[in-house]
């Protein structure tokens, strides 16, 4: 059985969570990610709206794409992918155990996102 990490998009954003609660909890860090892409939503609506088209824009974790490529297929982190998803608007909903492929509908660049990909920062 695969460790789910799930958190709704109608749950507000956490005040002020602890280091423990931000990085050294069951979802590794994975909900912060998340929560800071929703911010990053309200505050850059633009950025929303490329992200919900299709597109995976530079953010603050691996799995980005430039705008010109070199290479047409690439590895990312599972914390990139919580960021998308709070840009995007969506509740988290990740599998650690899963490889998410996505592919960006500006550049056609193919990104695989899995945990081997991730390396999780602890303060």
């Amino acid at each position: 059985m695969s460790k789910r990490i799930y958190r709704s998009i109608k749950k507000p954003i956490r005040e002020n969570p602890t280091a423990d609660e931000k990085w050294r909890g069951d979802d590794r860090g994975l909900i912060l990610c998340w929560e800071e892409g929703r911010q990053l939503g309200e505050s850059q609506p633009k950025l929303a709206a490329r992200a919900l088209k299709g597109e995976l824009p530079m953010l603050s974790y691996k799995g980005g794409v430039k705008r010109h490529p070199k290479k047409k297929k690439k590895n990312g982190s599972l914390c990139y992918l919580a960021q998308l998803q709070g840009l995007r608007g969506e509740d988290l909903d990740i599998r650690l155990s899963e490889t998410y492929l996505l592919k960006c509908s500006r550049t056609g660049v193919k990104v695989i996102y899995s945990l081997e990909s991730t390396i999780f920062a602890v303060p």
